[in-house]
C-alpha cells in the first residue's frame, strides 16, 4: 500500500481544494443553525454525502420527519446505485476494504477510481484521502463558525453553484440533452405544483420514472 500513498495524494489534490472549501461552508452553515463541532464531525465521518449534508441542515432545522430525511437521502444519492453497478468488477475482490470503498464512493472519488487500474489499495487510499479532506473542511468550518461571526446568507448556495457548473459542463460536452431537459422540466412542474418546501421528493421521483421510461422507449426503438 505504501507505494500508492504518494500517487493517491497527488491525484486527489484537486479534490482536496474543492472538498476543504465546501466542507468549510458546510461546517459554517451547520454551526449557524445551532449544531456544533460534534455534529459536523459525526455527519462527515458517518454520512459523508456532500450535497446531502447541506440539505440535511435545512431538514434538521425544519423539523423534517425521519421518513422524509430517509427518502430525501435515498433520492438525492440515487445516482450512486449506477456508480456502484459500474464498480462491481473493480471492487469484487476488495475483501475487507469493500464496505468502506462502497461507503466512500463520492462523485469525485468515482471519477478517479473508474479511470484507474492501480488496484484496490490505491482505490482505498483515494477514498480515504477524499473523506479526510471533507472532514478537515467541516471541522475548520465549524470552529470558524464558533469563533468568528459569519453572515451565512448565501453560503449554502455554494454547492448549488457547483452543480450548476457541472450541469453546464455536461450540457456543453454532450449532444443529447433529453435527460437534462427532463430534469429541468420535471423540477419546475413539481415546484409549481408542490411549492418550494415540498417539491424535491416528487421532482426526484418524476425524473427517475421519466428517465426509466425514456430508456425503455429507446431500447424498443433500437430493436
Amino acid at each position: 500500500m505504501k507505494k500508492y500513498v504518494k500517487k493517491a495524494f497527488i491525484d486527489t489534490l484537486p479534490i482536496m481544494a474543492g472538498y476543504i472549501v465546501l466542507g468549510i461552508g458546510f461546517g459554517v452553515v451547520l454551526k449557524s443553525a445551532g449544531y456544533g463541532l460534534g455534529w459536523a464531525l459525526a455527519m462527515s465521518v458517518f454520512i459523508f454525502a456532500g450535497s446531502m449534508q447541506y440539505a440535511m441542515v435545512g431538514l434538521l432545522t425544519g423539523g423534517a420527519s425521519f421518513l422524509t430525511i430517509a427518502i430525501t437521502t435515498f433520492l438525492v444519492n440515487a445516482r450512486h446505485l449506477f456508480y456502484g453497478m459500474s464498480m462491481i468488477e473493480k471492487y469484487k475482490d476488495a475483501g475487507a476494504r469493500k464496505p468502506y470503498l462502497i461507503f466512500a464512493l463520492s462523485d469525485e472519488t468515482y471519477s478517479l477510481v473508474c479511470n484507474s487500474d492501480e488496484g484496490r489499495d490505491y482505490y482505498l487510499l483515494v477514498s480515504m484521502f477524499d473523506q479526510i479532506y471533507w472532514i478537515i473542511g467541516s471541522v475548520i468550518g465549524s470552529l470558524l463558525g464558533a469563533i468568528i461571526p459569519f453572515n451565512t446568507e448565501g453560503i449554502d448556495f455554494s454547492l448549488t453553484a457547483l452543480f450548476i457548473v457541472v450541469y453546464t459542463d455536461q450540457w456543453l460536452n454532450t449532444k443529447n440533452h433529453v435527460s437534462a431537459i427532463i430534469g429541468i422540466v420535471a423540477s419546475v412542474v413539481c415546484l409549481v405544483l408542490c411549492g418550494s418546501d415540498k417539491f424535491l421528493i416528487p421532482a426526484m421521483i418524476s425524473i427517475m420514472v421519466l428517465l426509466f421510461v425514456m430508456k425503455k422507449f429507446c431500447i424498443k426503438e433500437e430493436e
